[in-house]
């Protein structure tokens, strides 16, 4: 695959399988190991995400950004990384986040309301959360810029959704990018909807790669669904990057197949006909086909993933419905370096507070009624 910049009024869409799971072209260059591993993380994703999706329902987590779906974007450019490149997310990047070693129930416990979800290990190269639309692109060319001026060797890798390009940040961003030269490389999940506003009413553009013609740089349109195909142009992006400090923008054409957030109705704004439509492209079907014509998949190991998926979700979920209650003072503690006396008079408000509901309740249990 030639990552070489497309004519800005005929991009065509890089893939590597087709929609039947079919190989198109060359056999990609990538060992089996790695191969297993990007299905099991696309796997994986999609059980955390309906475990997800069911907690919500329960009423045991707040509002949630299911990626069903777009496994394959996510996965496909997340293992094209190296591990000190850095991983720059919106919202809905669970697949990628996974697989940089950021543990499920950091994920879990964000969307139940713990700021601690978003805690990053300190040996990951990962921002946290980003849930502002396209406020993390800026972010991601300040790092880039300075890798940069610390002598370069590494990649930052932004992802966003359709909906950002649409935001000021995505081409303020872009254009500092291309003045600069920074080591950057911007990855847009085209789901089609942004919300209820389908792509159509986001640009007049027939794609959203072409618009890296304008800030100087390469642009990349790519089959999002093919997470061979996303995986090949990233690692070629991120390369790029790393040697030659020349950014590039990779739009990955995908779908959600589910709701935006668990606050949405998907069914008020896209017809059945088109859910069904991209359902028959599922990216871990087209991708599993791939592997059982290769004897890597078989049922005995899909039997073992299951069972595996199964085991570690169960631990996540375990682990953040169980958490030590975080001190109350933490959510002023961090505020200012001297707290302000309103603020000040807040925090002692709520420790009076909460030491009086402690005491009667101590007082409830010794008598033996109820509260």
């Amino acid at each position: 695959m030639d990552l070489e910049e497309h004519e800005p009024s005929s991009p065509k869409m890089h893939q590597v399988l087709d929609e039947e799971g079919e190989l198109i072209g060359e056999e990609p260059d990538i060992e089996d190991d790695t191969l297993k591993d990007m299905y099991w993380w696309m796997f994986y994703a999609r059980k955390a995400d309906e475990k997800a999706l069911k907690l919500q329902r329960q009423g045991r987590m707040g509002t949630f950004a299911p990626i069903k779906g777009q496994e394959a974007a996510q996965v496909g450019a997340s293992t094209a990384m190296k591990d000190d490149d850095w991983f720059v997310p919106a919202f809905r990047e669970l697949g990628a986040y996974l697989q940089r070693d950021v543990a499920l129930e950091q994920n879990y416990k964000y969307f139940m309301g713990d700021a601690r979800g978003n805690e990053i290990p300190g040996d990951v190269n990962n921002l946290p959360i980003a849930v502002p639309v396209s406020t993390q692109i800026p972010h991601a060319v300040g790092l880039a810029w300075g890798i940069k001026r610390d002598g370069g060797g590494k990649a930052v890798l932004t992802v966003f959704g359709d909906g950002a390009t649409s935001e000021g940040d995505f081409h303020e961003g872009l254009n500092f990018a291309g003045v600069l030269n920074v080591p950057a490389v911007f990855f847009c999940q085209n789901n089609q909807w942004a919300i209820s506003v389908p792509f159509e009413k986001q640009t007049n553009s027939e794609t959203i790669a072409q618009k890296a013609h304008a800030y100087g740089f390469p642009g990349v349109f790519v089959d999002g669904n093919d997470v061979l195909a996303v995986h090949e142009v990233t690692k070629k992006a991120l390369q790029r990057a790393r040697e030659e400090e020349v950014p590039t923008l990779i739009e990955a054409l995908t779908y959600r197949l589910s709701m935006h957030t668990t606050a949405d109705d998907p069914t008020r704004y896209r017809s059945e006909e088109e859910l069904k439509e991209w359902e028959e492209k599922d990216p871990i079907k087209r991708f599993r086909i791939y592997l059982e014509k290769k004897g890597i998949w078989t049922e005995d190991w899909q039997q073992e993933l299951e069972k595996k998926a199964e085991d570690k979700i169960k631990e996540a979920v375990d682990a953040a419905e169980n958490i030590e209650d975080p001190d109350p003072e933490e959510m002023f503690k961090y505020m200012f370096e001297v707290l302000p006396e309103d603020l000040k008079s807040q925090m002692e408000y709520l420790k009076r507070s909460l030491r009086e509901k402690e005491i009667e309740e101590e007082k409830v249990e010794i008598e033996g009624g109820f509260p």
